[in-house]
C-alpha cells in the first residue's frame, strides 16, 4: 500500500458522510463550522446541481468521491449559506440560476466560475485538493473546498455593478466583483476572521479585490452596518453609474467620514496597520 492510497483510506475512515461532517485530524487556528443556515433559506432552489468528476483517476479525485457522499446537498446548503450572505430574504432580486454544473477535474490552477445566464459552471482543481489535503486533515480540506465554493458561487449569485468598467484587474467592477466573493468567504468562516490573521494582506486599497478589499467589506460589516455586505451588493442595483463614494454614501449616509479614502483610513487606523 503506497502513501498516497494510506491517506485516502484515512479520510474515509475520518469522515462519516460528508465534507461537513468531518472529523478533524489536527485543526486550524480559529477553525468556523459552517454557519447555520437560516430558516428562510431552508428549502430554497438554489438551482439544479449537475455534479461531476471528470479525472476520476486522479488522487485529488479519489479524495473528493471518498469524502463526499452526497455532492448535491453539499453544493446546494453552501449555495444556501452564500445567498443568506448576500441578501436579505428569498423575495429579493436574486439571479435566476437553473443549474449549476459542477466539474472536479485535473487542470492548473484552483477553482474559477464560468457561463452565465441560467446556467453556470464551477471548475475545481483535483490537484488543489490533493495539496489541501497533503497532511490527511480532513478538517483542512473541509475549511478549503467551503471556502473556495463560497468565492465561486458568490460570482454565481451575486448582483454585477453598472457604469464603472469592466473584468480587467484595475476597475471599480472589478473590485466590486471579486471583493465581494472574499467578503463572503470571510463572513462564512473560511478565512480568519481575526483582522492580525496571515489570510489579510497588508497594503494596498479598497480597489485591489480579493482578500483585500474582503477584509475590509467584512470590518464594515463588523463596524458600520451588520448588513452591510447584504446593503453593498445591492448598490449595484441601486447606484447607477457605480462607483465606490457612491456604495458608501448610499449605505451608510453623505456625511463627513463616510467616503470611501475616509473608510479606508479608518479601518487602516483600527486594524493596527495604520500607526
Amino acid at each position: 500500500m503506497n502513501n498516497k492510497t494510506s491517506i485516502l483510506l484515512l479520510a474515509v475512515a475520518a469522515v462519516a458522510s460528508s465534507l461537513s461532517a468531518a472529523i478533524p485530524t489536527k485543526s486550524p487556528v480559529n477553525y468556523h463550522e459552517p454557519i447555520a443556515i437560516e430558516r428562510q433559506w431552508r428549502h430554497y432552489d438554489p438551482g439544479k446541481i449537475d455534479f461531476r468528476i471528470e479525472s476520476p483517476e486522479t488522487e485529488g479525485g479519489k479524495i473528493y468521491k471518498a469524502i463526499i457522499s452526497d455532492p448535491d446537498k453539499y453544493i446546494t446548503d453552501n449555495a444556501r449559506r452564500v445567498l443568506q450572505t448576500l441578501y436579505f430574504s428569498p423575495a429579493d432580486s436574486i439571479p435566476d440560476i437553473h443549474v449549476i454544473d459542477y466539474v472536479v477535474r485535473d487542470f492548473d490552477g484552483i477553482s474559477y466560475k464560468s457561463g452565465g445566464g441560467n446556467n453556470v459552471r464551477i471548475d475545481y482543481s483535483t490537484d488543489w485538493i490533493e495539496k489541501s489535503f497533503a497532511d490527511g486533515d480532513t478538517i483542512k480540506l473541509d475549511y478549503e473546498t467551503r471556502g473556495v465554493i463560497y468565492h465561486e458561487l458568490t460570482h454565481a449569485f451575486q448582483l454585477s455593478p453598472e457604469g464603472c468598467g469592466s473584468y480587467d484587474g484595475k476597475s471599480p467592477y472589478w473590485s466590486f466583483i471579486e471583493g465581494t466573493a472574499d467578503a463572503v468567504r470571510v463572513a462564512c468562516g473560511c478565512f480568519q476572521q481575526d483582522f492580525a490573521s496571515k489570510d489579510r494582506p497588508r497594503g494596498g486599497n479598497w480597489m485591489s479585490g480579493y482578500r483585500t478589499t474582503g477584509y475590509f467589506l467584512y470590518w464594515l460589516s463588523l463596524n458600520k452596518d451588520k448588513d452591510f455586505i447584504r446593503k453593498f451588493n445591492r448598490t449595484a442595483l441601486e447606484v447607477v453609474p457605480w462607483s465606490w463614494d457612491g456604495a458608501m454614501y448610499h449605505i451608510l449616509g453623505k456625511k463627513k467620514g463616510n467616503s470611501v479614502a475616509e473608510l479606508w483610513d479608518e479601518y487602516q487606523t483600527a486594524i493596527g496597520d495604520k500607526k
